[in-house]
């Protein structure tokens, strides 16, 4: 069997995909979902080929979801299948998962906080939030990048962009 449930099996080089919640997942739901998604990379192919792929829910907010493209290359339906275990699971758990315009952060207690991109460029302005402030780079594209420059000060993200 070529697919496998944890990410940090796979090489840096795996394409990762973050989908972030809008609120925390309970016990039940992250059974649930981490269910339905070994399921799916079970026998997640494309053009018949087997994709290597594995999944992770971390710190119960973010669901990764991650492919070797050495072994098979994820297509355009492969991709789309994938999207479409993700909208099935936003819209039964109400997670909000397409929500690009919500941004992560640890606050001041190191609690992971979701705003919209507006209010947290409006407490970048005021001081709220500042270049130290840790928060979580979605757009990183494979894993080695997730594992290096996901969870990120400010300065160190895209996120410096939305700064004064």
């Amino acid at each position: 069997m070529l697919t496998k449930t944890r990410i940090d099996q796979l090489p840096a080089h795996s394409r990762v995909w973050i989908y972030q919640a809008n609120r925390t997942l309970n016990e039940v739901e992250k059974t649930e979902i981490s269910n339905t998604l070994q399921n799916f990379v079970d026998s997640w192919a494309a053009h018949g080929a087997p994709l290597l792929a594995g999944f992770e829910v971390v710190y119960d907010r973010f669901i990764v979801l991650a492919v070797d493209e050495d072994q098979a290359a994820a297509s355009g339906c492969s991709i789309d299948s994938s999207v479409r275990v993700f909208q099935a699971l936003d819209q039964h758990y109400s997670l909000d998962l397409f929500n690009r315009l919500s941004l992560a952060y640890r606050n001041e207690a190191g609690e992971i906080a979701v705003t919209p991109m507006i209010e947290f460029e409006r407490q970048l302005k005021e001081g709220a939030l500042n270049a130290d402030t840790i928060v979580f780079n979605n757009l990183v594209t494979n894993l080695g990048e997730f594992q290096a420059g996901w969870e990120v000060p400010v300065s160190k993200s895209w996120h410096a962009r939305l700064m004064p």
